[in-house]
């Protein structure tokens, strides 16, 4: 066996021992957090070369994802995973700063998809919303994830995996819609040949949408000790998974293209425009139909957050628990067993973000893309030490058990990772400096180059004093 972590890893108590995740929820967990409604509008802003970018990256990054996440997971199933990982090839002081982002992002971005829930629910059944009663729906959606994710998990899980159902129904729909209207009208934009060359020049601004929106593999691992047979069933669940995230992605991208012309396409509404141009062309008589989709809709926004939640506040909650972290992030609800103070405390940050992006900016368009590239920034960052610990481990934990390896040996330790870490630098730079028409530069780059230094900042902070109280 090879040479243990020294800080002693804790986990939340489960309720009388049982795992409660097996292949099948772990899948639908898994798409349920991956397969995120709320960035399909903003990638097919892309146009149809989006398609081909879709596949391009799925093979340069997403398939190395898989590999890299797959060993970590298998081989490290403890609560916390990418907390875990980095911690025990950096240190604990890594590990919880680490974990700190991963979570705070979390609190950041819940507005960002809670904004898009406001906005099409004014869009197709409350026209006149306005961004005051908005901002009160997202408000209110906030606390309601807090209140699931501190229910005990045996419960909690049926919210992801019925938010993947959903998903996969009303994003199938969008593309099925989407190639009945072709047929019926013709696509809105060409799919020529030609159009499907990638051209840098129209599509480098959007491409951090395609790689972002292949995120998150490794949170079905925040809660490893809910899970049946890790060791067995998490490289499972990568391919199973994988496989129709991407083809659900593009084929909802595709239905999008179809019945909806570029310069029409907003990234709030683009999917409800989408969707209510086709029934309306394609099943006219069928209103109520459709209202029965956007319902499905709003309701994966809501299942995509809680889905991120747990995985975050599970990974928070193993650092107070390991004391790199203040003690009030491992405080469990004694009747759940989970985290009630850490998704608390989440709840109070994703409020304050609220409030600030509502009095900052007019429209719900640039409330999203600001809040979502500050988020999007923060949550990236952690996969910088994620993919290198691959490396690290294999060669401080040589000897420890692992039941799935990369592919390829020694050469393929090196090129998944660094592929991965290639992907995650270059996105940050075009989130960094991709600014939206309607927004100040400076303001911009004061929300999200401030808001990512004040962040790394409070997390480091915090695990430096954790350090000293507990030495």
């Amino acid at each position: 066996m090879g040479h243990e972590s020294s800080t002693e890893a804790r986990t939340l108590p489960d309720q009388n021992g049982v795992k409660t995740f097996g292949l099948f929820h772990m899948v639908l967990f898994s798409v349920s957090a991956i397969l995120v409604a709320d960035t399909v509008a903003t990638s097919a802003a892309i146009g149809v070369q989006g398609l081909t970018w879709w596949v391009v990256l799925a093979i340069l990054f997403f398939v190395p994802y898989g590999f890299v996440t797959s060993e970590l997971g298998a081989a490290w199933p403890e609560e916390g995973g990418i907390y875990v990982w980095v911690r025990e090839a950096f240190g604990p002081r890594w590990g919880s700063v680490t974990a700190w982002l991963y979570w705070v992002n979390v609190a950041y971005w819940a507005p960002s998809v809670f904004v898009l829930f406001a906005g099409t629910l004014a869009t197709v059944f409350w026209a006149d919303m306005s961004l005051f009663w908005q901002e009160v729906i997202v408000i209110a959606l906030i606390w309601a994830v807090v209140g699931v994710g501190i229910l005990p998990l045996a419960l909690s899980k049926w919210v992801p995996s019925a938010s993947a159902a959903l998903k996969v129904i009303v994003l199938v729909a969008l593309g099925v819609m989407g190639a009945a209207y072709a047929i019926q009208n013709g696509t809105a934009n060409s799919f020529a040949l030609s159009e499907w060359k990638p051209s840098w020049s129209d599509s480098w601004s959007y491409l951090p949408i395609i790689i972002y929106s292949f995120m998150g593999f490794e949170l079905m691992s925040s809660a490893g000790d809910a899970i049946k047979n890790p060791r067995r069933d998490v490289p499972k669940m990568i391919i199973a998974a994988g496989a129709a995230i991407l083809a659900v992605y593009m084929f909802a991208t595709f239905g999008i293209l179809a019945a909806l012309k570029l310069e029409d396409l907003s990234i709030v509404t683009g999917i409800a425009d989408a969707l209510k141009l086709s029934f309306d062309s394609v099943l006219g008589g069928y209103g109520w139909l459709y209202d029965l989709v956007i319902i499905g809709l709003l309701f994966t926004f809501v299942g995509n957050m809680v889905t991120w939640s747990i995985g975050a506040n599970h990974s928070m909650a193993a650092t107070g628990l390991d004391k790199t972290a203040p003690a009030v992030f491992g405080h469990v609800n004694r009747r759940f067993h989970t985290p009630d103070y850490t998704f608390i405390l989440w709840g109070i940050v994703a409020t304050i973000v609220t409030v600030l992006n509502y009095a900052l900016f007019g429209t719900k368009e640039n409330i999203f893309w600001t809040i979502f590239a500050l988020s999007s920034i923060v949550f990236l960052l952690p996969y910088l030490l994620m993919f290198p610990s691959l490396i690290v481990l294999r060669a401080k934990q040589p000897d420890r058990p692992r039941p799935y390896l990369v592919p390829w040996g020694r050469f393929g330790t090196w090129l998944w990772p660094l592929l991965c870490e290639a992907g995650i630098i270059f996105t940050l730079v075009l989130f960094f400096w991709v600014v939206p028409e309607d927004v100040p530069r400076a303001t911009f780059w004061g929300i999200t180059g401030g808001g990512t230094i004040v962040s790394i900042v409070i997390g480091w902070w915090l695990s430096a004093r954790s350090g000293r109280r507990a030495a």
